[in-house]
């Protein structure tokens, strides 16, 4: 294996950890019910819930399509290498 293999194996790595934490602090749309915060919803957290859900939508867009672009990356590389 090369040092660039190894740093894309890292990278990807890291990448699903940062993906899988980021889909568990995400709120549940059925039932108002969240992984993390339980479904005690009241008024004033209303508009927070929603703006870090938002927040938390986007870096998961984010974060899959880093992943997938290090993926074909990691892959292309490992064809050349050989």
């Amino acid at each position: 294996m090369s040092v660039l293999q190894i740093i894309c194996g890292i990278v990807l790595l890291i990448l699903s950890v940062v993906i899988i934490f980021v889909v568990i602090l995400q709120e549940g749309h059925e039932a108002n019910v969240g992984v993390i915060s339980g479904g005690a919803d009241n008024f004033f957290d209303k508009g927070k819930s929603r703006s870090i859900d938002a927040f938390l939508a986007k870096w998961t867009k984010v974060a899959a399509i880093v992943f997938g672009v290090v993926v074909v990356f990691t892959n292309i590389v490992i064809f050349f290498v050989k």
